[in-house]
């Protein structure tokens, strides 16, 4: 039983950590994002609504994503504990999710805090490139093709998305100090924090995790 969130802000290593997370401990990673998608795609009221402020370019309200947030949290693969990454947002979000799970009899073990330094950041946002056919992943520093440019999988051209240049980068972390960034002083005074030092290779970065979880 682990009910977790995972916090860090872009380019922080959230996703990999995530994968790795809910494979050892058999619980079902929770990504506001994919409801959002998912909801959408299958034409629900939720997703008509969410569908709404995100083709005016305007956020999803509070309220509205912890509606969809919390409505699949009453799943029943959620029995057993759940990973939470992309929700809470804000500390708002946080004390509806704290009231959720207290009418529900539960409570989180434990938050997640990967930390790592804005120079380190903006090399791991910036340095991302996607293969423009099969969409596999690459880092120029990190994770570098065999051939500079040139998919090791399908050969075909590897290009920087718009949203991983560096001004763009750089508004994400600010976004990020601003709106979720208290949520790290918020779990700090609940007792639920676990700080991770999210600049250590990937495998020890994990391994402190599990040190933070319990095995």
């Amino acid at each position: 039983m682990l009910r977790t969130i995972l916090l860090g802000p872009p380019g922080a290593g959230k996703g990999t950590q995530a994968e790795k997370i809910v494979e050892k401990y058999n619980i079902p990673h929770i990504s506001t994002g994919d409801i959002f998608r998912d909801n959408i795609k299958n034409g629900t009221e939720l997703g008509k609504k969410a569908q709404e402020y995100m083709n005016k370019g305007e956020l999803v309200p509070d309220d509205l994503v912890i509606e969809i947030a919390t409505d699949r949290l009453l799943k029943d693969d959620c029995k057993n504990g759940f990973l939470l990454d992309g929700f809470p947002r804000t500390v708002y979000q946080a004390e509806k999710l704290d009231a959720f799970l207290e009418a529900h009899g539960q409570e989180l073990d434990k938050v997640i805090d990967l930390e790592v330094g804005e120079d380190l950041l903006m090399i791991r946002l910036t340095g991302r490139r996607v293969c423009k056919a099969c969409g596999a992943s690459y880092h120029v520093v990190n994770i570098p093709p065999k051939k500079e440019g040139i998919c090791d999988k399908c050969g075909g051209e590897l290009i920087q998305r718009p949203d991983d240049n560096a001004e763009t980068a750089k508004n994400r972390i600010d976004v990020y100090n601003e709106q979720t960034r208290p949520l790290v002083d918020y779990y700090e005074k609940a007792g639920k924090l676990a700080s991770i030092d999210g600049s250590t290779p990937l495998e020890q970065t994990f391994k402190d995790i599990v040190a933070a979880l319990g095995e």
